[in-house]
């Protein structure tokens, strides 16, 4: 089975814009629709721990000059 590619947090929003805008139309078979809901709670939940994990990573200036993780 095939690694599915990773998507840029810009990618991944632009994604998640997507299908809100789909879930807007009113045409939208229900069923479509909860696919489409959990699609998008998946994707943001990767948007999540990507996030998490450059919060992680943000480096700051101590008092002596230095870089301490944040």
């Amino acid at each position: 089975m095939p690694e599915k590619e990773e998507l840029t947090l810009e990618e991944s929003f632009e994604k998640l814009e997507e299908m809100l805008e789909k879930l807007e139309d009113r045409e939208l078979p229900l069923e479509e629709s909860f696919q489409l809901y959990q699609k998008g709670m998946e994707l943001l939940k990767a948007c999540n721990e990507k996030i998490d994990l450059v919060e992680k990573k943000i480096l700051v200036m101590n008092g002596d000059g230095g870089l301490d993780e944040f």
